[in-house]
């Protein structure tokens, strides 16, 4: 069993009992959510921290492996989002062209990151990340200024193979507790899909590839002075983080039917991915997948925690209008704050340390 578990984790074990024991509440939680939480509000948290696992773990083999800062993964993301979402409105709903729609916004994510690698890894890293944030602002601008294809600021809504439509009633009665519908069978795709994702990139990182990417990040001199080409190398690992970020796109179409400028294309997307691998721990994957579920949990329910926090302290209305539901977005950057102070290693790099 051991020696099975470290073959599905290419080598690259959690370290630390407490690291996997979080691991586990994360896997086995995120596959029981239809059974236990059987509310829309919980599935949707839930499907969105898969997305984002897969979103975060490609951003972290760029930053945190390659050392590669950019600002155009979310232009690859949504690219994922719009393939399938103008490939679903436009043509008739079928799998074929559900397929071909996330081929082809593969094939137009392996091109545009190519041709940035290719133009712009030259270069110090400072003016990739201006070039990337220039082309993701245009891809953005594009997107909303071309309506009649895109949808412009509306976005697209579009439909999925019956298969997967919450209308459909694949079994009569409840098994395992989980009223089995096409919205239960959208959510598990995208959550064995993102258990694959996430798997590969442990196998990218912890293979030869991923041993010369790590050494490129600390020192590009050195391997190429033993005969390694660190433009080769960081240009192959920008492609493969764009790769994974647009599967990313692909699965949150396909949980979400809906493609628009402020779920796929949005700067405030960028700033969530930085903040997740920060939390989490850069150059690890396990604290890419820790950061994105701390995250998105904080996001979606940290409001309504103070709520009732500010609901016990009425009785101190001085105390109380710190906690006013209102201002959880403070409370949400002061939490980040204090993680940046006391972990500057990220929660899995403060893990494994101790």
């Amino acid at each position: 069993m051991k020696l099975i578990t470290s073959t599905l984790l290419s080598g690259d074990t959690p370290r630390s009992r407490v690291l996997a024991i979080l691991m586990l509440a994360l896997l086995f939680g995120l596959l029981l959510t239809p059974a236990i939480f059987p509310g829309t509000r919980a599935l949707n948290v839930a499907a969105k921290i898969c997305v984002f696992i897969v979103l975060a773990s490609s951003y972290d083999l760029l930053l945190g492996y390659t050392g590669i800062v950019s600002f155009a993964h979310t232009m690859f993301f949504g690219i994922g989002v719009y393939g399938v979402g103008i490939a679903m409105s436009r043509f008739e709903v079928s799998w074929l062209v559900l397929f071909a729609g996330a081929a082809s916004a593969l094939m137009l994510t392996l091109l545009l990151a190519l041709l940035l690698g290719m133009l712009s890894l030259r270069v110090r890293t400072i003016f990739f990340a201006m070039m990337s944030l220039a082309l993701a602002n245009f891809f953005a601008i594009l997107a909303s200024q071309f309506s009649d294809f895109t949808g412009g600021e509306d976005g697209l809504n579009f439909k999925l193979p019956e298969l997967l439509s919450p209308g459909t009633q694949l079994l009569e009665n409840p098994v395992f507790g989980i009223d089995w519908t096409g919205k239960t069978l959208s959510y598990y795709l995208v959550y064995f899909c993102a258990l694959l994702l996430f798997l590969f990139c442990l196998r990218i990182v912890n293979s030869p590839f991923g041993r010369v990417l790590q050494a490129v990040r600390e020192n590009d001199f050195r391997v190429a002075a033993i005969g390694f080409n660190p433009v080769k190398y960081r240009t192959i690992g920008n492609c493969l983080s764009a790769l994974l970020a647009c599967c990313a796109g692909i699965l949150y179409a396909i949980w979400l039917r809906y493609a628009g400028p402020d779920t796929a294309l949005s700067f405030d997307i960028m700033i969530d991915i930085l903040l997740m691998v920060v939390i989490g721990g850069m150059g690890s994957m396990y604290g890419a997948a820790l950061g994105a579920a701390i995250l998105v949990i904080s996001q979606n329910y940290l409001q309504d925690g103070m709520k009732l926090l500010h609901g016990n302290l009425e009785s101190v209305p001085f105390i109380a209008n710190f906690f006013h539901p209102d201002r959880w977005l403070l409370w949400l950057g002061v939490l980040f704050v204090l993680s940046v102070y006391y972990l500057p290693l990220g929660i899995v790099g403060k893990l494994r340390k101790s």
